[in-house]
């Protein structure tokens, strides 16, 4: 069961408004994904407000946010390593404003949730390190498990884009 500790972890701003799905492991190949679901099973869809739901509505751990509407994330992949922080992310999360950064649910990569325009999502490794930034027409996963002691806000996350942009 989602926990209460992890539910209060999220800002108020993202559990307020109607953008959350809940998410299946689905395999595809010889990987596994994450589906996007409404809480009754049926698929969901990041670019179908129809298919969204309120956070009280989503139960269980696996929940997801749809992003759009000015909330972005920026999605760092494999930086944490037996607890350890890889340095890079480290010294770019020194430039980071103060907001929500939880540890995804592989519990090796984090999640920088804050403010951002619509824009094209990019992906790209700089410095060996793998980056994604979304700001509309995705979801990404919610864990609640704030990484060090990042609080339960959001930032406006465009200076910090383009920090790792440049």
């Amino acid at each position: 069961m989602y926990g209460l500790r992890q539910s209060r972890a999220l800002p108020a701003e993202m559990r307020g408004v109607d953008r959350w799905v809940g998410w299946n492991p689905v395999r595809r190949g010889n990987r596994w994904t994450k589906m996007p679901a409404q809480p009754s099973g049926v698929p969901a869809s990041s670019t179908d407000p129809g298919t969204w739901s309120a956070f009280r509505d989503v139960l269980g751990p696996r929940r997801g946010f749809v992003l759009g509407g000015g909330f972005g994330c920026v999605d760092f992949d494999h930086v944490i390593d037996d607890g350890v922080l890889d340095p890079v992310v480290a010294e770019w999360l020194e430039q980071c404003p103060a907001t929500l950064i939880e540890v995804s649910p592989s519990g090796d990569g984090l999640h920088v949730w804050g403010f951002l325009p619509e824009g094209r999502g990019r992906m790209f490794t700089k410095l060996g390190v793998s980056v994604e930034i979304y700001s509309v027409g995705r979801y990404v996963t919610v864990t609640g498990e704030r990484w060090a002691k990042s609080p339960s806000r959001l930032a406006d996350l465009s200076g910090f884009v383009g920090l790792l942009m440049s």
